[in-house]
């Protein structure tokens, strides 16, 4: 098998995963606001989120071994995962199991680099994830799993989940200062 057929095999399997990721997010949606009615509705969506979580790792190993990274494949990955929290976000705060404030922290922030990443690429610069960015959305995958699932007794005046939840925040916010800091120059330089 040549090598470009090799690489467009590669592209098109990286493509499927981050695209399987997208289309998992309804469903996980659906189970979690089935769960008050439907504790089985919980588990089952906690096993979506952590498989859809598990490719947001898996095509980034595999983009990175097989040396298929690009603009689209890096677009289409960081729009999934932002979706998918955001969609699970939206789901729990409907079910009473995360914070609006949190998940507003967290969705503006998404929103806020986004628009970033867009300055960035007009003046022909990258954003490249920082450790903080991968740490926040780390914590925010095991934060949601969390929630989905929610264990019965608090530890304390909160659920363990809820904890978590404000690591991510606090997480958030952070790595929203370190882009804004990293990037400063894109946004405030004259056009």
């Amino acid at each position: 098998m040549s090598t470009s057929a090799a690489d467009a095999r590669a592209s098109a399997t990286l493509q499927a995963v981050t695209w399987l990721r997208v289309a998992l997010i309804p469903l996980i949606m659906a189970l979690i606001l089935a769960g008050p009615n439907h504790d089985n509705a919980y588990v089952a969506g906690a096993i979506l989120f952590a498989i859809a979580a598990v490719t947001d790792f898996f095509d980034g190993f595999l983009a990175r071994r097989w040396a298929q990274t690009s603009a689209f494949g890096t677009f289409l990955d960081t729009t999934a995962d932002k979706l998918l929290v955001s969609g699970a976000l939206f789901a729990l705060v409907a079910v009473d199991r995360a914070s609006p404030w949190i998940a507003m922290v967290i969705v503006g922030r998404e929103i806020l680099i986004l628009g970033l990443k867009g300055a960035a690429a007009i003046a022909g610069r990258l954003v490249m994830p920082s450790f903080w960015g991968k740490a926040k959305a780390n914590v925010q995958f095991l934060a949601i799993a969390l929630a989905i699932v929610r264990l019965p007794d608090p530890i304390g005046p909160l659920h363990l989940d809820e904890y978590v939840m404000l690591l991510a925040a606090a997480l958030t916010i952070y790595s929203a200062i370190e882009y804004v800091v990293r990037f400063r120059s894109v946004v405030t330089s004259a056009p």
